[in-house]
C-alpha cells in the first residue's frame, strides 16, 4: 500500500507540474514571443523605410553568388508588383505573376485557402516581392566567370519570347542574351497544383568554353508570428543527398547565422511553415552545396539555397538544366505524387510526420479514406477511433479481463493482508502465488495503455499538422477541427457578452470528454487509500482543463474513445460475473458516509 501511495502521489505531482508549467511558463512565454515577433516586424518595417538599399548576402559557399539588392522600400504589395514587368500565373490552385527582373517567383496566392474559416476572408498569400515587409520569393540563377560575362541573376531583365500567361496548358519562354553572346532560353511550366518546372537551354556562341554554376534560393523576410509547438517543425528543411533529412529551426539559425550540410547529389531544400512550403529541387545528377542562412545586413532575412558544381559548355555547343520549384499547400496526396512522378527523394518528409511516421501517415490515409466516403473529417475521426479500438480489441480484452479477475480475487487478497500483517515479504510471495493459481497477470492491464500512447500521439500529429484538417468542420459550433473548441463555460458558452481569458477557455467538448473520463474511472471501485482516492476524483478535472487548449478533433476522439471503452468494459465485466461499480460509486460520491467508530 505504501508503494501504491507513493506511486500515485508521484503521478499527481507530475500532473500538477505539467499544469503549472503550461500556465505559469509556456503560456506567458508564447505571449512574450508573440509580442517580440510583432516588435521585430515593426522594427524591420522601420528599417526598410529608413534604408532604401542594402546589398544581399551571397547565398552559397565557395564561389560567390550574386545577391542583388534588397531595397526594402516599405511599399505595399500592389505598389511593389507594379514596379516591374510581369507574366501572369493562373491555374486552378494558384494565381500571381513572375517578375521578369530576375525571373523571380515573388507573387503567388493560393486560391483554395483562406486566412480564416470565413470564405469571405482573403485567400492565403504565399509569395510577395522583396520590397515589401513580408517579402518571400524563390529564384533560379547562375554564377559565371570572366569568360561567361554577365549571367542571369537577381537584376537580370528577361524578355518574354513565348506565351503571355502561365497556365497548366500554356508554358512561357523567357530569353536573355549577354554581352558575350551566350543565350539563355528559359521555359517555365506549371501543373494544376503547385509544381513549377524551370528548364534552361544555354547556347555558347562565343569562341571560348564557358563554365557556369546554377543556384537556387528560397528567401523570406519574416517568420511565423505564432510560436510553433514542439510537435511541429517550421523553418529550414531539406533532404540533402546522403546527408539525409535536415531540419533547422529559426532560433537555431539566428544563433548560428549559417549551417552548411555539405556537398551532395540529389535531394531538395526550402523553407516550411505549418501548412505551406517553398522548395527548390536542383538537377539530381549534378553535385551541389547547400546552406541555410540568416542575414542581418540591413534587413533580417532567412535563406535556403544551393549552388551546383560548374558545367562547361564548349564553343558553339548547348547545355540544358532543369530545376523544379514547389510553392504551395502541403497537401498529402499532392506531395506524395510529386515524390513518385519526379523521383524526388523523400519529398513526403516536407510534411512533419514525426518519429511515429509508420503510424502517423497510415492513420492519416485511413482518416482521409473515411473522409472521402462521408465528406466530414469529424465523422472520419469517429470511425477511425472504432477501427483503432477493433485493432486493439484483443489487448483491451486482456486489460479489462485482468481488471475483472483482480476484482474477483479482491476478498482473497484482503484475507492475505490480514494473515500476514506487517510481513511484507510473505505477503508478496503469497499474492504472487495467488496470481499464479488464478492465472492473473497484474501487469496485463498496463501494456495495452502503453501500446496505445504512440497511437494517440500519432492522431494528435495528424490533426495538428495536416492541412486537410485546417478549417475542417464537424457539426454545430465546431468549424475547425484543428483549433480548440471555441466555446467556454465561463461566459455560458456565448450567452454572456464577454470573452473569457484564454486560460479559462473550457468548451463543450472538453467538458464532454471530462465526463466520459469520469464515468470510465468510476467503473472501478474507489481506492481505499485517501491519496489514490483523491487522484481518482480529480484526474478527470485536471485532464479536462489540460485538453481544453487541444484541437477539437483530438478532444472529440478522446471523448468517443472513452465512451467506447466504457461500453467494452461493461460487457467484459458482465461476462466475467463482476459487479459494475459505476452506480454505487456515483451514489457514494454524493452520499456522505458516517465516520467509522474509533
Amino acid at each position: 500500500m505504501e508503494k501504491n501511495r507513493n506511486y500515485f502521489v508521484a503521478i499527481g505531482l507530475s500532473v500538477l507540474i505539467l499544469v503549472a508549467w503550461q500556465f505559469l511558463y509556456v503560456n506567458p512565454k508564447i505571449e512574450k514571443e508573440r509580442i517580440a515577433a510583432e516588435a521585430l516586424q515593426a522594427q524591420q518595417a522601420q528599417q526598410a523605410q529608413s534604408q532604401p538599399g542594402a546589398t544581399a548576402q551571397q547565398p552559397a559557399t565557395g564561389q560567390a553568388l550574386p545577391g542583388g539588392t534588397v531595397p526594402g522600400t516599405g511599399e505595399n504589395r500592389d505598389q511593389a508588383l507594379a514596379k516591374s514587368a510581369r507574366v501572369a500565373i493562373d491555374t486552378p490552385a494558384v494565381s500571381g505573376s513572375i517578375n521578369l527582373t530576375g525571373a523571380r517567383f515573388d507573387d503567388l496566392k493560393l486560391k483554395a485557402y483562406h486566412e480564416t474559416v470565413s470564405k469571405q476572408s482573403p485567400i492565403i498569400t504565399l509569395f510577395s516581392p522583396a520590397e515589401t515587409t513580408d517579402g518571400y520569393f524563390t529564384e533560379i540563377g547562375y554564377v559565371g566567370d570572366a569568360a561567361s560575362g554577365s549571367v542571369p541573376g537577381p537584376q537580370t531583365v528577361w524578355t518574354l519570347s513565348g506565351g503571355d500567361k502561365l497556365t497548366p496548358a500554356t508554358p512561357v519562354t523567357l530569353t536573355y542574351t549577354n554581352e558575350k553572346g551566350i543565350t539563355f532560353n528559359r521555359t517555365i511550366s506549371i501543373d494544376d497544383r503547385y509544381m513549377f518546372q524551370v528548364v534552361d537551354s544555354i547556347k555558347n556562341d562565343t569562341a571560348e568554353p564557358v563554365s557556369l554554376s546554377s543556384y537556387g534560393r528560397v528567401t523570406r523576410f519574416n517568420k511565423p508570428t505564432t510560436p510553433s509547438v514542439y510537435v511541429l517543425h517550421e523553418g529550414f528543411i531539406g533532404v540533402i543527398g546522403e546527408h539525409g533529412l535536415q531540419e533547422v529551426g529559426y532560433s537555431k539559425i539566428e544563433d548560428d547565422k549559417a549551417i552548411e550540410p555539405g556537398k551532395a547529389t540529389g535531394g531538395w531544400l526550402g523553407i516550411t511553415d505549418k501548412y505551406w512550403a517553398a522548395a527548390v529541387v536542383p538537377p539530381q545528377a549534378t553535385p551541389y552545396e547547400t546552406r541555410f542562412s540568416h542575414f542581418t545586413d540591413g534587413r533580417a532575412r532567412y535563406q535556403s539555397d544551393y549552388k551546383s558544381d560548374a558545367i562547361t559548355i564548349a564553343p558553339g555547343q548547348s547545355s540544358e538544366l532543369k530545376n523544379l520549384v514547389f510553392a504551395g499547400a502541403k497537401e498529402v496526396p499532392v506531395v506524395d505524387n510529386y515524390e513518385a512522378a519526379y523521383s524526388i527523394p523523400n519529398f513526403d518528409k516536407l510534411i512533419d510526420w514525426g518519429w511515429f511516421y509508420f503510424i502517423t501517415k497510415p492513420m492519416f490515409k485511413m482518416m482521409d479514406y473515411f473522409y472521402r466516403l462521408f465528406g466530414n473529417f469529424g465523422i472520419a475521426i469517429l470511425i477511425t477511433t472504432i477501427v483503432v479500438k477493433l485493432l486493439f480489441f484483443p489487448l483491451a480484452n486482456k486489460q479489462y479481463s485482468s481488471m475483472a479477475n483482480m476484482k474477483k480475487v479482491q476478498p482473497k487478497m484482503e484475507e492475505l493482508k490480514k494473515k500476514f500483517g506487517d510481513d511484507r515479504m510473505g505477503l508478496q510471495q503469497a499474492m504472487m502465488q495467488l496470481y499464479k493459481d488464478e492465472k492473473i497477470n497484474p501487469l496485463a492491464g498496463c501494456w495495452p495503455i502503453l501500446i496505445q500512447i504512440p497511437v494517440f500521439f500519432a492522431l494528435y500529429k495528424v490533426i495538428y499538422i495536416t492541412i486537410e484538417m485546417r478549417h475542417a468542420p464537424f457539426f454545430g459550433w465546431i468549424h475547425d477541427l484543428s483549433a480548440p473548441d471555441p466555446t467556454t463555460i465561463f461566459n455560458l458558452f456565448g450567452l454572456l457578452p464577454f470573452d473569457a481569458p484564454s486560460f479559462l477557455h473550457l468548451g463543450v467538448w472538453p467538458i464532454i470528454m471530462g465526463i466520459t473520463m469520469f464515468v470510465q474511472m468510476r467503473m472501478n471501485p474507489t481506492p481505499p487509500d485517501p491519496t489514490q482516492a483523491m487522484l481518482f476524483t480529480w484526474m478527470p478535472v485536471v485532464f479536462t482543463f489540460m485538453l481544453a487548449s487541444f484541437p477539437a478533433g483530438l478532444v472529440i476522439y478522446w471523448a468517443w474513445n472513452n465512451t467506447l471503452s466504457v461500453l467494452q468494459q461493461s460487457i467484459i465485466m458482465k461476462r466475467q460475473g463482476v459487479k459494475i461499480e459505476l452506480f454505487d460509486n456515483l451514489k457514494n460520491l454524493f452520499t456522505k458516509k458516517p465516520k467509522p467508530a474509533e
